[in-house]
């Protein structure tokens, strides 16, 4: 989980970041970008990729995470801006937003198999989250910082599960949708399908 570490840290750079998101797939809400440095040659037991570790293992990473790193940001896209721009360019601008919110300049950018808009030298890296301690941190930062974000969502739009499926399409989250109708915050272009069978419905 170090290679690319290693090496750059042998190259003599000091802050090597790790991007990558949380919420690409959902139909709702933000996705979340996050972007962490830690000291040269640390070592983070249990840092994984995100999707392979239960809830409780990701919330205790994510606070050893916090105390290790020199340098965390966030950033977000809204379901207005995914539609608006497609959720690969919108991930990307929450990717740059993460980057632009560190405390700390980034010398070189190891990132989940993107290319973020920035004249920071980077490598994507296919599948970085198994691969590469930094953008593995990332991808539990963002998937926490989601996650919270959800259980706030399930206030704001009530009914739909939001804090139970995180907004992803399971069949209970598809149930609701067709029979609430989609709130303002779910990602319009993403329920393509769902949309003519509720606009079906209410014409039938």
């Amino acid at each position: 989980m170090l290679s690319y570490e290693k090496r750059l840290w042998e190259e003599g750079l000091t802050y090597v970041a790790g991007v990558d998101e949380a919420g690409r797939g959902s139909l709702y809400g933000d996705v979340v970008a996050a972007c962490v440095i830690f000291p040269p040659h640390s070592v983070v037991k249990g840092v994984n990729d995100s999707k392979k570790l239960s809830p409780k293992q990701r919330e205790e990473l994510y606070e050893v995470i916090l105390r290790k790193a020199v340098a965390v940001g966030i950033g977000r896209a809204d379901a207005a801006q995914i539609d608006r721009w497609n959720i690969r360019q919108a991930t990307r601008m929450a990717m740059r937003q993460a980057v632009e919110q560190l405390s700390i300049r980034p010398e070189y950018i190891l990132v989940d198999a993107e290319q973020i808009e920035c004249p920071i030298p980077q490598l994507a890296i296919v599948r970085g989250d198994q691969q590469s301690q930094t953008i593995a941190a990332a991808s539990i930062v963002a998937k926490v910082t989601r996650d919270r974000l959800c259980q706030q969502w399930e206030a704001r739009d009530p009914g739909y599960g939001i804090a139970q499926h995180k907004g992803y399409a399971t069949a209970y989250h598809r149930e609701r949708i067709l029979q609430l109708g989609p709130s303002p915050h779910h990602r319009r272009s993403f329920l393509g399908k769902l949309l003519q069978v509720l606009g079906e419905e209410r014409h039938a």
